[in-house]
């Protein structure tokens, strides 16, 4: 066993185990370890390991985490959140809102921008309904998961598929070959979910909304222009994509034209910058730790 696919088990273990002693492990510290071990020992060069690395997708991450930092540091989530569960005045309303809104959210948002988003989102929801929070957590967390299946760049994998994969229509294939499956799982998890906690969905008072202020006015309005850029764009590339035209517009680009009202316009851009989640994209960069068995298989391969 070589020395690539030892690293590459250390690496799951210290995710899988997260905690040795009293030192919290966090899955990007793994990561980087374990990218860092291959290079120092030379089971990969550096020039090898920066091919690796998909810039395309780390472009496309980035903007989608600005989009989404934009939309939590201005308060436009909440606020938001405010207008589309205010109507609600039941547990299993709210459910399915979360469970409904942030899977197709995840399509459009990808999973990892709501994660992050989203996760302060219903624990507010959850303290201010006395909801039991686990219940909104797994609702969030099933809804994610599940929801950015039927789009191209609901998750980084779907994203490499879509860029990668010279598919001509990525949206519409996407959303043709799993729309239904994904409304199909999220049904059943909606019934599983009434069925696990169904003395919340019995007995918990009917939540009663506060309405929430914009901390910042002028990156709200900028963070509500990324987001009707974002589905512009999306929309745009649908329509070429139906007329078969020879124009169209790249994933990775997509993201970074809506992020770009909020870095080039806010006066809170560096705030917003030093907030996002950079842990996470550093995450993806040393994800070449984890698939580095593939490239030295492939050098001991020719070399015999």
């Amino acid at each position: 066993m070589n020395l690539s696919v030892l690293t590459l088990f250390a690496v799951f273990a210290l995710i899988a185990v997260r905690k040795i002693g009293h030192f919290n492990i966090r899955i990007w510290q793994s990561m980087t370890c374990g990218a860092l071990a291959v290079l120092a020992t030379g089971e990969i060069s550096g020039l090898d390991a920066l091919k690796a690395i998909d810039f395309n997708v780390m472009l496309f991450l980035f903007g989608m985490f600005v989009v989404g930092q934009a939309l939590v540091d201005s308060g436009y989530l909440y606020a938001l959140a405010y207008h589309l569960f205010n109507w609600m005045t039941s547990v299993p309303q709210l459910v399915c809102g979360i469970l409904f809104g942030a899977a197709l959210s995840s399509a459009l948002l990808m999973n990892d921008t709501l994660a992050i988003i989203g996760t302060p989102l219903v624990l507010r929801l959850a303290r201010e309904h006395n909801i039991n929070s686990t219940l909104l957590l797994l609702t969030l967390a099933y809804a994610i998961t599940i929801g950015s299946v039927m789009g191209p760049i609901g998750n980084p994998q779907n994203f490499l598929i879509a860029s990668q994969g010279g598919l001509p229509a990525p949206f519409l294939t996407f959303f043709k070959a799993l729309t239904i499956p994904t409304l199909l799982n999220l049904i059943a998890t909606y019934l599983m979910l009434r069925l696990f906690y169904r003395q919340q969905f019995i007995a918990a008072m009917p939540p009663t909304h506060n309405p929430v202020k914009l901390l910042d006015k002028k990156l709200a309005k900028l963070a509500q222009i990324s987001i009707f850029l974002l589905i512009g764009l999306i929309t745009l590339n649908i329509i070429l994509s139906t007329v078969h035209s020879t124009m169209q517009l790249k994933l990775s680009h997509i993201a970074i034209l809506a992020a770009l009202p909020p870095i080039l316009f806010s006066p809170a851009r560096l705030n917003l910058l030093k907030s996002l989640d950079w842990s996470t994209l550093l995450f993806f960069c040393c994800h070449v730790g984890v698939n580095v068995q593939r490239l030295a298989n492939r050098h001991h391969a020719a070399t015999g």
